[in-house]
């Protein structure tokens, strides 16, 4: 049976992207994203649950968010979730006893963006190269 892995937040920047870079130059962006869900309860009252998302951004759309993001900014993100590999559980052996295998990509990656969209509504697309099939930001 075909399965999706795929994630779809739009929510608000809790703080300013840290920015760093890698050895080869490469940039990366860290930021965290709180996403609201508001509704009215049976007794009447209006309530609220914000939940608080790590995202990491690589590359030229790490690049956007050094840019043009900051805290409070609206974010659109469309991506495929990946667990921190502390919290994964142990792989299953495989039919000969030994360790099975994860997929392409292992150890390492965490909740990675592999591209996002900046604003909402009707705005103009700007194509990004880089990370993924979905590589367009709304400005």
């Amino acid at each position: 049976m075909a399965s999706v892995n795929r994630v779809i937040l739009i929510g608000n920047l809790g703080r300013d992207p840290e920015i760093r870079y890698t050895q080869g130059g490469e940039t990366i962006a860290n930021f965290s994203l709180a996403t609201s869900e508001r509704w009215t309860g049976k007794d009447g009252q209006k309530q609220e649950r914000t939940e608080w998302h790590r995202v990491e951004v690589f590359g030229k759309t790490a690049q956007v968010v050094r840019d043009y993001c900051q805290k409070g900014k609206q974010v659109y993100i469309q991506a495929q979730h990946d667990q921190d590999p502390r919290e994964r559980p142990p792989v299953p052996p495989g039919p000969s006893g030994q360790p099975g295998r994860r997929r392409p990509g292992g150890p390492g990656r965490r909740g990675r963006a592999r591209g996002s969209r900046e604003g909402a509504g009707g705005a103009a697309r700007r194509r990004l190269p880089g990370l993924g099939r979905r590589r367009s930001v709304l400005e």
